[in-house]
């Protein structure tokens, strides 16, 4: 529990986007207050002051101002905040060192090191994670939502013409832009975006009917979490519930969520983690 007013937050985010999503997932489950920035996804003003120009960007105040970027170097450095009352938070972000890496099409990224691991002592650590396994198993499954699930995410929400319509219809509604800019953004954005997804179904070799995919691992998540535990966390979630879940979260309203809820078996989780994240937020 943190005094009121030690940590000072604001997110720059896109409100329908799966990685914003876990990180206001994380945030409002640990009952943390912040303001919300919405970027403009065409212009992005609001961003205009960073360097690194892709959201989630938290800024954080905890005595002195500091920018974290990429999702779960945000959750994972808040968490070893929350947790370890040794290092500043500025400390804390330095054992998160940005690497310029370059991808399959050539394009320069920054990757994070370190980014699943919490930067905990032997004592914290044990207390957090009481057997090495817990602490393993939460890290794979962190790992597997960035990798894996969320390329899932707008194969399915773009995989028809009348499905991509009705995506960006909730993106222009639930985002920041303006009347006309809204009205090019839906109906050029959901033509755009429906033959992207076809290269991304591609690029992922995702099968034809893109619905399997996401079941399938939807199951696999359901599968790994277990009868006989809440969470993956136990009684409450950890840090890969929160990825799931925030990842997920972006698609409701849509046929994809939908679907998903009626051919998968993780409603009762899903539910679960949407009541135990208002009781916190309360």
């Amino acid at each position: 529990q943190l005094p009121a007013g030690s940590l000072q937050l604001t997110l720059y985010q896109y409100k329908t986007c799966p990685f914003c999503s876990k990180v206001r997932a994380f945030l409002d489950y640990h009952g943390l207050p912040y303001e919300i920035v919405e970027v403009n996804p065409i212009m992005r003003k609001e961003i205009k002051f960073s360097s690194y120009r892709k959201v989630p960007i938290l800024l954080a105040n905890a005595g002195s101002p500091l920018q974290l970027n990429d999702s779960s170097v945000i959750i994972s450095a808040i968490k070893t905040y929350l947790i370890s009352k040794r290092n500043s938070l500025e400390e804390i972000v330095s054992f998160y060192p940005p690497m310029k890496t370059v991808t399959e099409q050539g394009k320069e990224v920054f990757e994070y090191g370190n980014k699943y691991w919490l930067m905990l002592d032997e004592k914290e650590t044990k207390r957090v994670y009481p057997v090495k396994e817990v602490r393993v198993e939460e890290m794979k499954w962190r790992k597997w939502a960035d990798d894996w699930l969320v390329h899932l995410i707008s194969p399915n929400v773009y995989r028809t013409p009348r499905e991509a319509l009705a995506s960006f219809d909730y993106i222009v509604r639930e985002g920041k832009f303006g009347t006309v800019e809204g009205f090019f953004a839906k109906y050029m954005g959901a033509v755009a975006m429906f033959f992207i997804s076809k290269r991304l179904k591609k690029r992922h070799h995702l099968q034809d009917n893109v619905r399997e995919d996401l079941y399938e691992a939807v199951n696999e998540w359901v599968k790994a979490v277990g009868k006989h535990r809440l969470f993956m966390g136990g009684n409450q979630p950890n840090l890969a519930d929160l990825a799931v879940y925030g990842v997920l979260r972006v698609m409701e309203g849509l046929e994809a969520f939908d679907d998903m809820m009626v051919h998968t078996k993780i409603q009762p989780w899903y539910q679960r983690m949407e009541e135990v994240i208002q009781k916190a937020e309360v």
